[in-house]
């Protein structure tokens, strides 16, 4: 599935290029369109058949806690569908862009079934994070199996 990290800059019309590796990915297992939302301080960017998956799985799951519905209001306010154009590239909304503090420079992660998009600053803070406390992640990648 989707994997990898990429660095692009988006246009001042909110112009997105996507991935090669992952317009490959989308043609050959989904469609041309990715769902967009705000979601942990990035845009997460999901196939169409994947958001459709989870759309399921949140309405099997979902409890009437009031920390769900909080959450659940605040990730599906920010939902966009974005279709790739001819030259591969999607239109971010500015909502989204604002959300995320992206600006210029992004970061493109490939997390499995879905895409991550980061402000660089933000996924520069990420990685120093991570890397800041090597033993936390050891023991977070033993659980995983790694």
């Amino acid at each position: 599935m989707f994997s990898g990290r990429y660095e692009y800059t988006i246009d001042d019309k909110g112009r997105l290029s996507i991935p090669a590796k992952f317009r490959d990915i989308l043609t050959s297992h989904y469609t041309m369109k990715l769902v967009l939302t705000n979601l942990d301080g990035c845009i997460a960017a999901y196939p169409e058949k994947e958001w459709v998956e989870l759309q399921e799985r949140i309405e099997k799951s979902t409890t009437f806690k009031k920390e769900a519905r909080s959450f659940l209001r605040f990730f599906y306010s920010g939902v966009s569908e974005c279709p790739i154009d001819r030259l591969g590239r999607i239109l971010v909304p500015q909502s989204l862009r604002n959300y995320g503090a992206i600006e210029k420079n992004v970061v493109i992660v490939g997390m499995n079934r879905k895409i991550e998009i980061w402000a660089e600053e933000a996924w520069n803070e990420i990685v120093r994070q991570a890397t800041s406390d090597m033993e936390k992640m050891t023991d977070v990648a033993s659980e995983l199996g790694l």
